[in-house]
């Protein structure tokens, strides 16, 4: 579904991704580990015309999509949910969710599917009138996760959903996204520092150093890797 090859970007003279080339088949999710700095954000970035790439392509369902504005990302079915969550706080849980949506014109499915997004998440169904900012760190992620649903996606791009989150939180969440990705066949690609969650729903991962791929394997095979256990496993 996705293909990144050989993508090089840069923020001004700082470069951030030194030759990323990776894959993610339709219907899976993909982990992307790495330290803070290893480039994984500036990776989702380019993916979703955010950072444009100097080098290298970026296709998605066989057409290159490193030329096009975000919002033809978009509409194309590529959704982020980024890190920091940057949710609109001044409006209410209702209005950023509808914000998700703005490239729709199917008015009775988007209805379905803020139903569908209060079945994942039933506080933003209990808090729709609320405004964003008054929610807890948790329910904002939530809904940061929600709005990316919103836009119908097939490729769900997800940047640290577990950052500054409590354990218990955090498994809710994993759990979701293995709902998502499996009961509405939305392809994941999952970057996130917790590698033990992220390879426990993952099938396959990559390992960023520095804005390159130091490792790509099995999500199996890196929970097996000692380089990866003693980076990223604590054990």
């Amino acid at each position: 579904m996705l293909k990144v090859s050989e993508v090089h970007a840069s923020y001004g003279p700082v470069l951030a991704l030194r030759g990323v080339s990776l894959e993610v088949p339709a219907g899976s999710i993909v982990a992307v580990l790495g330290a803070n700095g290893a480039g994984k954000s500036s990776m989702l970035r380019a993916i979703s015309g955010l950072l444009r790439p100097s080098q290298g392509t970026i296709e998605f369902e066989g057409r290159r999509i490193d030329r096009l504005a975000p919002e033809r990302i978009v509409q194309m079915g590529i959704s982020q949910a980024p890190e920091g969550r940057q949710i609109f706080t001044e409006l209410t849980v209702m209005e950023n969710l509808r914000l998700g949506a703005y490239t729709r014109n199917d008015g009775k499915e988007v209805k379905q599917d803020l139903e569908k997004v209060f079945s994942y998440f039933p506080v933003l169904g209990e808090r729709r009138k609320q405004e964003a900012g008054t929610l807890s760190g948790g329910e904002q992620q939530m809904l940061s996760i929600g709005r990316a649903l919103m836009a119908k996606p097939k490729l769900l791009l997800l940047d640290e959903p577990s950052l500054g989150l409590a354990p218990m939180l955090v498994r809710e969440i994993f759990d979701i996204i293995k709902t998502v990705n499996e009961q509405d066949g939305i392809t994941v690609l999952l970057v996130e520092q917790d590698a033990n969650m992220a390879l426990g729903v993952a099938r396959y991962g990559y390992v960023l150093e520095t804005g390159e791929v130091a490792l790509h394997e099995t999500a199996e095979n890196l929970r097996r890797d000692e380089s990866v256990r003693r980076a990223y496993l604590g054990y």
